[in-house]
């Protein structure tokens, strides 16, 4: 493979890389503001000005500047290399590239983000961006003076609001056109542009329209500042007390890889982001996909419950195993897997229908919604191909088709049901293990809390077939615990152990896998699930 060398490392590229797309592939960060992987290059904030050396086929130009003479008092007349932006020079075979070990790259880095903060407000204490704004991180890294301009700053339009989901803040903009050019290429909807030039520079709206659609929200992912800032994090968290882990969008079958920014002293999680993965989305969520977060903390079951409606109390997780286990020793049990419970979830519940005789399932799911050509699928489930798996030999029917059990083992709250369902469901003593309500729990005779996506380790099989690892942030809320632990119990206390006491257990018994390209390890700092009694 070709190569060039970058202050003296050997940088590998592929035909059409530009120096700072093939820097970044190597774990090196040039710094930048506009330039962005999955965007068209743009090379308007000059951030990314490198040196390059001249070469047989690539002349250098030398410009002709005047330079501070300190022993003489005066500037005189000198001459210096005219860099170039990394994000827009290609790569040529033996070209070398001097960034951190030029001095003129460091001055104009120095010069460029200087003039980027002459009219920033310095309102970090209160901005979202602070603690990972980019204008800080260089600030430190290639400026370090004090503010130098003592003339009163150029004001601009301050808690604009874009739409229903983004606000805009024009003072703290530096005008880099990532969310223009965001919204133009990926969402297809040029409706941001920009205005002005100069100090005077800010992003607009187009004409009599706001800012709507799936991907709003990119728009503040993308912006490396706090110019832009969702309505649903807005002063929600200081990003310092944050942990993250890795996890798997459960909004549709695409399975956007995803962080699970959660806050480790309360068990919030405040925030979703896109994690890029180039083999499924790339770098982007939709914004339904990124508000997911919100079940974490709404609408959950945290405890055990006995009985229907008025009549329903809450009891001890022992309790409420010793209820569902009488009710299922009752006979003619019908299995219910989740497309929204993870693959191990349904593997362990698929299994105890085997070791209770069962020669077929159900599945509950969401309906099919609004899918796109660029993320969305049509599939609102995360996993229906994992509980497809999880099923194995045993034929998996639609939920639509229950009809005459005595008793309804369900995984999982979330579902669409129809009416004849709900009739044939309350025929029926139903038992669910769920961390969210829903149709299969406002109706459940007994109800066992099951730990979110959020909070435990799992898979979803997304609709390319790949199976995805999820890891726990937060520990489980309340007294839930992960559902392939609670189906393990049960089991238990029906004499009919499945031998699942750990998660690495689960995962022996279901065999090989198809796991996604660009997989990592659970982080350090991912709280692990609750261990097993």
């Amino acid at each position: 493979m070709p190569s060039i060398k970058l202050d003296g490392q050997d940088i590998p590229f592929e035909k059409g890389d530009t120096i700072i797309r093939a820097a970044a592939r190597q774990g090196i960060e040039i710094p930048h503001y506009c330039w962005h992987p999955g965007l068209s290059v743009a090379a308007n904030c000059r951030m990314c000005l490198v040196e390059i050396d001249p070469m047989q086929n690539r002349r250098q130009i030398v410009l002709d500047v005047l330079q501070w003479d300190a022993a003489k008092g005066d500037y005189v007349p000198g001459k210096k290399p005219k860099l170039e932006p990394a994000c827009q020079a290609e790569c040529i075979e033996g070209m070398v590239v001097k960034s951190d070990t030029s001095p003129h790259v460091a001055l104009a880095r120095k010069n460029v983000q200087e003039f980027l903060l002459l009219n920033h407000p310095v309102d970090c204490p209160i901005c979202d961006q602070a603690g990972e704004c980019k204008l800080q991180d260089y600030w430190l890294s290639d400026q370090k003076t004090a503010k130098r301009m003592r003339d009163e700053v150029v004001h601009k339009p301050k808690a604009v609001e874009f739409g229903d989901t983004i606000v805009y803040d024009a003072e703290r903009c530096i005008v880099c056109t990532r969310c223009v050019r965001f919204m133009e290429e990926v969402a297809k909807d040029p409706v941001l542009d920009k205005r002005e030039r100069g100090n005077l520079g800010e992003i607009v709206l187009a004409q009599g329209r706001k800012l709507e659609g799936h991907y709003t929200m990119m728009t503040d992912h993308v912006c490396p500042v706090g110019a832009l800032t969702t309505k649903d994090f807005r002063f929600k968290a200081r990003v310092w007390f944050l942990r993250k882990a890795q996890t798997v969008c459960p909004g549709c079958a695409t399975g956007c890889n995803a962080w699970l920014d959660y806050d480790p002293r309360t068990g919030e999680v405040p925030r979703l982001r896109p994690r890029d993965n180039e083999a499924v989305n790339k770098y982007w969520m939709c914004d339904d996909g990124i508000l997911t977060h919100r079940r974490v903390n709404e609408d959950r079951v945290l405890h055990g419950y006995l009985g229907r409606g008025t009549k329903r109390e809450r009891v001890n997780p022992g309790q409420a195993l010793t209820a569902a286990a009488k009710l299922i020793k009752g006979g003619n049990v019908a299995i219910v897997l989740s497309a929204q419970h993870s693959t191990e979830d349904n593997f362990a519940l698929a299994q105890l229908g085997r070791a209770l005789g069962v020669s077929e399932l159900y599945l509950s799911r969401l309906k099919d919604w609004d899918g796109d050509d660029i993320l969305r699928d049509n599939d609102h489930n995360p996993n229906v191909r994992g509980a497809q798996q999880a099923a194995g030999d045993l034929k998996l029917r639609p939920l639509s088709e229950l009809s005459g059990a005595k008793v309804v083992l369900a995984l999982g709250g979330i579902a669409d049901v129809d009416d004849e369902t709900v009739l044939a469901l309350a025929e029926a003593k139903i038992v669910t293990i769920a961390s969210n309500h829903g149709p299969l729990t406002l109706n459940a005779d007994v109800l066992l809390p099951a730990a979110s996506w959020a909070e435990t380790h799992g898979t979803f099989v997304n609709r390319q077939a790949l199976e995805q690892e999820f890891h726990a942030g937060a520990r489980p809320s309340g007294e839930s615990l992960p559902g392939w632990d609670i189906v393990s119990r049960l089991a238990r206390t029906l004499g009919q152990a499945i031998g699942f006491t750990r998660y690495a257990d689960v995962r022996a018994a279901m065999g090989p896998r198809n796991t996604t390209p660009n997989a990592a390890p659970p982080p350090a700092d991912a709280a692990p699930p609750a261990p097993a009694e």
